[in-house]
């Protein structure tokens, strides 16, 4: 039996997350604001989507929009279940940031070179990036490759249980892991740089699903 990945959307109900999850080996059940299932799914992928409220890490909004504080409530219930019940997270973008919040990080609210992360008229932007000898995204791709980019805010002070394992040029972190759960994430955002929105100019975004998914069957 394929795994089952619940997957957390924004209200725009964008379905590239659930083709990949479905293309490369999963069955995703993909809503808005859905309550946590862990008893049903085997994993959770948090997509991308607008800022997260400031007030979630002691802020007041200087540079945030695309506010969703109902979308910020539930996804942090869908994190908090699926870590009581030891099932992978995986956070992409938004979710990636999410997971930071949620563990007692913060964000940086506009980075400093934001325009070299930020998407152009043309689509998403595209940069190198190193990780961290071993971590998955060198496991997957190598310690130098180079991916998409679509955002203007960054991990700022990192949860002290999460570990950075990939970074951009200009220092923004673009993976973490938990340092003793089955859960990452990654600031790039890999559902558009595989199937139909496959890239030249980055890597394959197919890999980290299908690793995703493998984890999730193992986690059974």
């Amino acid at each position: 039996m394929k795994p089952k990945i619940q997957i957390s959307l924004g209200p725009e109900l964008v379905s590239n997350y659930a083709s990949a999850v479905e293309a490369f080996g999963g069955v995703p059940t993909a809503a808005y604001l859905p309550e946590p299932a862990p008893e049903t799914h085997d994993a959770l992928l948090l997509a991308g989507g607008g800022d997260v409220d400031p007030a979630r890490y002691g802020e007041e909004n200087t540079a945030c929009f695309g506010v969703d504080t109902a979308r910020d409530e539930a996804e942090m219930r869908l994190i908090e279940a699926y870590v009581r019940a030891g099932k992978p997270i995986l956070g992409i973008c938004r979710g990636h940031q999410v997971l930071n919040v949620c563990f007692g990080g913060s964000l940086l609210q506009h980075l400093p070179g934001a325009e070299k992360h930020m998407p152009s008229k043309a689509g998403d932007s595209a940069h190198e990036t190193r990780a961290l000898p071993g971590s998955f995204p060198a496991e997957l791709y190598g310690e130098r490759f180079t991916v998409n980019s679509a955002h203007h805010q960054g991990v700022g002070r990192l949860a002290p249980e999460l570990e950075a394992v990939q970074w951009a040029e200009d220092g923004v972190v673009e993976a973490c892991r938990h340092k003793r759960l089955p859960v990452c994430s990654v600031q790039w955002h890999p559902e558009r740089m595989c199937l139909r929105h496959a890239r030249a100019d980055t890597v394959d975004g197919g890999a980290i699903f299908r690793w995703f998914i493998e984890l999730a069957a193992k986690s059974r």
